[in-house]
């Protein structure tokens, strides 16, 4: 059996996203399955290595999975030759110093998003990871949800016709943390933190929107700070200085609208966390994290306006569930284990810090066009 052992430095899996779905629900549990097996005699096993700035949570975290080896000296294990890969999950302000002193240490890199605070640092970041030699991509997992994969699918096969809208809707009510703890961390709602929606989820609508309905060429986006005082993990008050929604429209080279809703400030009424509802001539889709649901023009009801009785037409009984005709991994592991495969034999991996930083552009796009109250064009990066 030949096995690829690759050391990877897994920087700030302390925090909840880190820990759950990079640490736990990626490496450890592509550890637990053998590795990324690419031929029954052949195998990539990551081997991950902690480290932080608090070794007491490193500590913590290393016992919980039986034990992991941590350490905060960051600069001895870039130096470490065992470790090839960094990893970057800290908050967005640190990223961009760790990720170059990796790049520096010959290290391949993969990092969560937003890769910077702004598009010059983003594509340093890439430019320099070229010049090095080194492999590198960008954490965009919204691409492997089983939703979106069936959604990709219906595109693939001609399904809509022609493409004409799509209304995204994504947020849930995020608790203020003085009645009940917030589900977020403090620093997301402190914009000298590197907090917002704005920055945190245009860089996601950035990569979906490129990948299914064509690259992103205008936007408007207005932002709002809806809640301005809210409580930290000790339980003080503080000012949200980042916005907590924003409302984004999007054009498409393909000619697609696509326009987004996200709010940490909104109580769910839909299927899911995320819905993704898209408009074609021969038939509309809307995809949640897991489930896509259809409506062929065949199917579609023919409603008359009469607001003077009830509604004669269940809307929602004329859709069908997209059959779920595959296993789906999870979406964070299946990215790993693509950039594993990357990294060990050399296959492609378009997902690069180029794409991240073409997420960076449209915050800080979506930034301007509030700022200005109008639309803006996005060029080429």
């Amino acid at each position: 059996m030949k096995t690829h052992h690759i050391g990877i430095i897994m920087n700030g899996v302390t925090g909840r996203m880190g820990t759950n779905q990079h640490l736990v629900r990626s490496i450890l549990a592509i550890r637990e399955e053998g590795g990324v097996q690419v031929s029954p005699d052949e195998a990539i096993l990551p081997e991950p290595v902690l480290t932080g700035r608090n070794e007491n949570k490193l500590r913590h975290l290393s016992e919980a999975h039986g034990g992991l080896p941590f350490s905060t000296d960051l600069e001895a294990l870039l130096a470490d030759d065992a470790c090839t890969v960094y990893f970057d999950a800290q908050t967005t302000p640190r990223r961009v110093a760790s990720v170059m002193r990796a790049i520096d240490a010959g290290k391949h890199v993969y990092c969560e998003k937003p890769t910077a605070t702004n598009t010059a640092e983003a594509m340093a970041l890439h430019d320099y990871a070229v010049k090095q030699g080194v492999k590198h991509g960008v954490v965009q997992d919204k691409l492997w949800l089983p939703g979106l994969l069936k959604l990709k699918h219906l595109i693939d096969t001609g399904f809509f016709g022609e493409i004409l809208a799509v209304r995204g809707e994504f947020g849930y009510w995020v608790f203020t943390g003085e009645d009940q703890p917030a589900q977020r961390p403090s620093w997301n709602y402190r914009k000298e933190d590197g907090g917002g929606i704005i920055v945190d989820m245009l860089c996601h609508w950035r990569y979906v929107v490129d990948n299914l309905f064509g690259n992103v060429t205008a936007l408007t986006c207005l932002g709002a700070t809806h809640i301005r005082r809210r409580w930290d993990e000790q339980g003080r008050p503080y000012e949200a200085t980042a916005d907590d929604a924003a409302f984004a429209t999007l054009e498409t080279d393909r000619g697609i609208i696509c326009h987004f809703n996200s709010s940490w400030c909104t109580r769910v009424d839909r299927d899911d966390l995320l819905t993704l509802h898209v408009d074609g001539t021969k038939g509309s889709a809307v995809a949640g994290l897991r489930n896509c649901k259809v409506q062929h023009d065949a199917n579609t009801p023919r409603p008359v306006w009469n607001p003077d009785i009830p509604s004669p037409i269940d809307f929602r009984a004329g859709w069908v569930d997209v059959p779920t005709n595959r296993l789906f991994d999870n979406a964070f592991k299946a990215q790993w284990a693509l950039f594993l495969r990357h990294v060990a034999l050399d296959e492609p991996f378009r997902w690069d810090l180029k794409e991240g930083a073409k997420g960076v552009q449209m915050a800080e796009l979506g930034l301007e066009s509030w700022e200005k109250r109008a639309w803006v064009n996005v060029p080429d990066l």
